[in-house]
C-alpha cells in the first residue's frame, strides 16, 4: 500500500469513528516525535509471563499461526 492510500484509509476511519478515546489516542501518537516515547514498563508479572513464552518458543511449545486461531476459535466457543 502506498503511502498515499494509507493516508487515505486512514482520514477515512478518522471520519467514521465515534471513539474519542481512539481519537484522542491517534492525535497524540501523531503529535509525538518517536525518539521521546518512554518504553513501556512491563509488570513483573508480565516481564514473568514474556520470559516463559521465550522458554517455550526455544522448547519448540508453539503454534503455527492457523493452530493457534483454531485454538482461540475453539476456546471462544466459535
Amino acid at each position: 500500500m502506498s503511502d498515499v492510500e494509507l493516508k487515505k484509509r486512514l482520514i477515512a476511519r478518522i471520519m467514521r469513528s465515534r471513539d474519542s478515546a481512539l481519537l484522542r489516542e491517534a492525535y497524540r501518537l501523531m503529535g509525538t516525535d518517536a525518539a521521546k516515547l518512554e518504553p513501556y514498563k512491563l509488570t513483573k508479572e508480565q516481564q514473568a509471563s514474556v520470559n516463559k513464552g521465550k522458554k517455550d518458543i526455544k522448547a519448540g511449545r508453539k503454534l503455527s499461526e492457523r493452530e493457534a486461531n483454531k485454538a482461540v476459535d475453539e476456546w471462544l466457543g466459535k
